[in-house]
């Protein structure tokens, strides 16, 4: 048996080990900002903010799979805000992917910029060849995103280390499913549980997992003091779907190489993105990037193909396609990101073969 098949036969009787005669095998979904008080109540039963038994619950669950003490945040940029936080003071500098999540070198130029924090920028496939010294915090994403290129997660946290660095791994891509940072030596690990983690594109919201006690207190303290404090019913949404994640990422990954060769046969497809297999991952995942001649293009094929959702954001049940240049990201106007969903795979693949002829 596989340590991913345990942790997540683990996570999945994570709520029946902890019941009795007549409790709901179903996670319960508490609401109340008030708890009844004795004379000494334990912390997290003093108020909404502190603590709730519905976001626990989810907390747990994270915990079990990413194999780290996690915290659920709101979003995913709430998750990035914890970590900048908790780590970094005046004077410190930061290094993130220039081919990464735009939304996170905003966060560390226009949020934490004004505070004295500095920001540096390596595209994923340089990252190897970029000194890490005098940096305090890192943070990566592998494969990269939207052009998917891979990071060897061991490497540099080998090299962050030795150079006294925190190494932040943003794991929405691969989940804790195919990948796993911390085992591989990273500090900290970002998801956005918006994408595959929750994977019906019904909510926001994202967690941080890291062994680091000191530092799992600060991020708390950061929660608790700044209030960025998840909705019970957001983190039942969010336990639900754990519930399913690995049969969810299995038809999804499936989809996606199946319809790798349609793409990479194909004269209009000027050229494919799809990970290369890596070690540190089990999957190349469900992501998958092409180049067509033009926005006129792109939006003929996800017309004519009609499988795949004109949306942004990546890993839900529909398969999705995301024109990224619109967004600012360094690729063509032609390019288009997308994630397969769970459909059955023979409809969908001939759906493609439709959308790839009017091209």
């Amino acid at each position: 048996m596989s340590d991913t098949d345990s942790r997540v036969f683990k996570m999945l009787h994570e709520r029946a080990r902890r019941i009795g005669p007549g409790d709901t095998v179903a996670e319960p979904m508490v609401t109340s900002s008030m708890f009844l008080l004795d004379d000494q109540p334990p912390p997290e039963r003093t108020y909404g903010r502190v603590g709730n038994p519905t976001v626990e619950a989810c907390e747990s669950r994270l915990s079990i799979l990413e194999g780290a003490r996690s915290l659920v945040f709101p979003s995913g940029m709430g998750a990035y805000g914890a970590v900048a936080m908790a780590t970094l003071s005046a004077g410190d500098k930061v290094l993130l992917l220039s081919d990464g999540y735009y939304a996170a070198r905003n966060l560390i130029t226009q949020v934490m910029g004004p505070f004295g924090v500095t920001l540096d920028t390596v595209a994923a496939r340089d990252v190897a060849d970029h000194p890490v010294d005098g940096y305090r915090l890192v943070i990566i994403e592998t494969p990269s995103n939207p052009t998917l290129d891979v990071v060897d997660i061991a490497a540099l946290a080998t090299r962050c280390k030795a150079a006294g660095a925190l190494l932040a791994v943003d794991n929405t891509v691969m989940t804790p499913i195919w990948q796993n940072p911390i085992a591989l030596g990273a500090d900290i690990i970002i998801c956005a549980d918006t994408k595959s983690m929750g994977g019906h594109s019904d909510l926001l919201l994202g967690h941080v997992s890291t062994q680091d006690e000191a530092l799992f207190t600060k991020l708390f303290q950061v929660r608790t003091l700044m209030g960025p404090i998840p909705g019970a019913f957001e983190a039942w949404l969010l336990a639900r779907g754990l519930d399913t994640l690995e049969i969810r990422l299995s038809r999804m990954g499936d989809n996606a190489q199946t319809a790798l060769p349609l793409f990479a046969d194909h004269a209009a497809v000027a050229q494919v993105y799809y990970p290369a297999r890596h070690p540190q991952a089990r999957h190349q995942g469900f992501l998958l990037g092409i180049d067509l001649a033009d926005k006129a293009a792109a939006d003929r094929f996800i017309a004519t193909a009609g499988c795949f959702v004109a949306a942004t954001s990546f890993g839900g049940v529909h398969s999705s396609a995301d024109r990224r240049a619109r967004w600012g990201d360094e690729v063509g106007e032609g390019f288009l990101r997308l994630s397969f969903g769970v459909e059955p795979t023979a409809p969908l693949i001939d759906a493609i073969k439709t959308g790839l002829a009017a091209l």
